[in-house]
């Protein structure tokens, strides 16, 4: 393929560049003054990720030794590894991490990008969303104009914006309510399970106008959304998680972490089905965080936030080319 001329050049201007690095050392700044420790795990794993929504690119290792021709995984998030160092007795901690996400990119992805993700030790997701929003507020100080924060159950979302309740309705009421709204409906869409109707509504109707000129933390997940997170019991059951939106831009996922070795291993496993359902290759899972987690891992919550998007809110930026020094066409 030809390039341009100046495809050598970075796709952010220096004054952007230079911004990073100082949001990078106010960030370090912050965990320091709280006594959470900055750690490094590798990006490469033996073990791929199982969610069917996420891709992993591969790659072998061709040296010597017994694991020749071991096929590895980069990582698409630091948290297996970094729960192995909390089961370990780290203490609190946290990372800058350059993540990979195969079939990525657009406006707001990139297929390489950077995350940051913290874990602490005592705290539930609220307790998270409050250090969360101080960190955020913190960053985009004197760089974004921020109204107070707001939170909003899943379920006081969907009530609010779309008259529906996302515990109870099911997907044919789903769907009905995506063509009253003139949703563009893809192919495939199943006709029992709800989840992907609720996605399609919260993308397609929700997510833009959440955020607006101000942090807004969703949380409290149907179950069958609760990914990493401990399920609480009640009428319904919901997953402790919660998303932080600014400006319609999604910009972090948190979760008071699941400790149970075998309920992680089952969800593992439901993932892998959804794979092979899907016609997606079935990953090897992570014997090692399972084993971790069989050993203990301290009660806490943890949370990804995207570096990247925090710049383009930060600057005002549209896409993540223009906040990268070189995005994927420059790479």
């Amino acid at each position: 393929m030809e390039q341009s001329p100046s495809a050598w050049r970075p796709g952010a201007d220096l004054v952007t560049l230079r911004l990073r690095a100082e949001l990078l050392a106010q960030i370090r700044a912050f965990f320091a003054a709280r006594g959470v420790l900055e750690v490094e795990t590798p990006a490469l794993s033996t073990a791929g990720i199982t969610d069917p929504h996420l891709a992993s690119f591969e790659t072998a290792y061709a040296g010597p030794g017994p694991q020749h021709g071991r096929l590895l995984y980069l990582h698409t998030s630091p948290e297996f590894a970094m729960k192995r160092l909390l089961a370990a007795g780290s203490g609190c901690i946290y990372q800058i991490a350059r993540v990979f996400r195969d079939r990525e990119a657009g406006r707001r992805h990139n297929p390489e990008f950077t995350l940051l993700e913290w874990y602490r030790i005592g705290f539930d997701h609220h307790r998270l969303m409050d250090e969360v929003a101080e960190l955020v507020a913190t960053l985009l100080a004197g760089r974004l104009a921020l109204a107070e924060p707001e939170r909003l159950s899943y379920r006081a979302l969907f009530q609010r914006d779309l008259g529906l309740d996302p515990h109870r309705a099911s997907a044919a009421e789903l769907a009905a309510c995506a063509e009253a709204r003139h949703v563009s409906i893809p192919p495939g869409m199943p006709a029992d399970d709800p989840d992907p109707w609720l996605d399609l509504l919260l993308t397609h109707c929700i997510e833009p106008g959440l955020g607006q000129g101000r942090l807004t933390f969703v949380y409290d997940y149907p179950a069958s959304q609760a990914a990493l997170a401990r399920l609480r019991p009640g009428d319904p059951p919901v997953g402790e998680r919660f998303e932080l939106y600014v400006n319609g831009i999604e910009l972090a996922n948190g979760f008071r972490e699941l400790g149970d070795a075998s309920e992680q291993r089952r969800r593992f496993e439901r993932e892998n089905a959804a794979r092979w359902a899907f016609g997606l290759p079935v990953m090897p899972v992570d014997e090692h965080l399972l084993a971790a987690l069989e050993a203990g891992l301290p009660d806490c919550a943890g949370v990804a936030l995207g570096f990247d998007r925090l710049v383009m809110l930060a600057t005002g930026k549209r896409s993540l080319a223009e906040v990268l020094a070189f995005p994927l066409d420059r790479a």
